[in-house]
C-alpha cells in the first residue's frame, strides 16, 4: 500500500538488490572450478599438474565450512594457504594474479539478466536510490570489476559485499551497512532477492519490505517465510515499485 498520513516512514526511497540469481544468473560448475585453479596456477608460473591437489583442498574446505555460515570466508588468505600446502608460495602481487586468472575462468558462469540495466535506470529516473547487497567470498576489488563489466556499477548508489563486512545474509549487519551508505531507513526501502532465507527473511527482519525474484529460480517455502511480493520478471519489480509509490 502507498504510505499515508498514518505511515510517514513508509515512503519508498530506495530499492536494494541481491546480485546472483537476481540481477545476474550464476551457476556452479565443477569443470570451471578446476579450470579456474589451473588458470590461477599458470598465472603464477606453477605447474597445472598441481590443480587436482588444490581442487581437492578447495572441496575439503567447502565441506568443513559449508560456506553458508553467517561469517564470510576470508578467501585471499585461504587461497594463499591452499597454494602453500601444494608447494606454491606467492607474494601479494602473485596472489592477485592468481585470483584474477581464477575468477576470469568462471566468466561463462556469470550471465547478466536481460533487463537489469533498464530496471535500475527506471528506478533511478524516479529519484530512487539503488543498492546491492551480495554474499560473495571473492574480494571486493574483483567483484567491482564484474559490476563494471556488466554495466551495473555506475547504476548503484551503494554496494556491500559480505567479503567486505565479514558476515553474510541473513545477518542484519550487512543490510544495515547498505542502508547506512544509502542514508535511508529500512522502512523506506524495498529489497529484491531470490532466496527466501538469506534475502527475504534477512531483509524482513531489519524492517524492509521484500520482493522474491523468481525469474531465474523459485525457492520453495522456507519455514513459513513469505515475501511481501513475488516478481516473475524484472518488469514486475518496476510495477511493484510503481504500486508502492501510488503510480498505479
Amino acid at each position: 500500500m502507498p504510505s499515508g498520513p498514518h505511515q510517514p516512514n513508509r515512503v519508498l526511497e530506495a530499492v536494494l538488490f541481491d546480485w546472483g540469481h537476481t540481477l545476474m544468473d550464476w551457476v556452479w560448475d565443477e569443470e570451471l572450478l578446476e579450470a579456474g585453479i589451473r588458470a590461477g596456477l599458470e598465472a603464477v608460473g606453477a605447474s597445472a599438474e598441481r590443480a587436482p591437489a588444490v581442487t581437492a583442498r578447495y572441496r575439503a574446505e567447502a565441506r568443513l565450512t559449508d560456506w553458508e555460515v553467517p561469517e564470510e570466508v576470508e578467501y585471499e588468505p585461504l587461497v594463499r594457504t591452499m597454494l602453500a600446502e601444494s608447494g606454491v608460495d606467492v607474494d601479494d602481487e602473485a596472489l592477485r594474479g592468481y585470483l584474477l586468472a581464477e575468477h576470469a575462468a568462471w566468466a561463462p558462469a556469470r550471465r547478466r539478466a536481460s533487463m537489469s540495466v533498464a530496471l535500475l535506470d527506471a528506478l533511478r529516473e524516479r529519484g530512487l536510490k539503488t543498492g546491492l547487497v551480495s554474499n560473495s567470498m571473492d574480494p571486493p576489488w574483483i567483484l567491482l570489476r564484474d559490476l563494471e563489466e556488466q554495466e551495473l556499477a555506475e547504476r548503484f548508489d551503494a554496494v556491500v559485499f559480505s567479503s567486505e563486512v565479514g558476515v553474510r545474509k541473513t545477518r542484519p549487519e550487512i543490510f544495515q551497512a547498505a542502508l547506512e551508505r544509502l542514508g535511508v531507513s529500512a522502512e523506506q526501502s524495498l529489497f529484491v532477492g531470490d532466496r527466501l532465507d538469506a534475502d527475504v527473511r534477512g531483509a524482513r527482519d531489519v524492517g524492509m519490505r521484500t520482493v522474491q525474484a523468481m525469474w531465474f529460480r523459485a525457492e520453495e517455502d522456507e519455514d513459513g517465510v513469505q515475501p511481501d511480493f513475488r516478481a516473475f520478471t524484472q518488469v514486475d519489480v518496476l510495477n511493484i515499485v510503481r504500486r508502492l509509490r501510488g503510480e498505479l
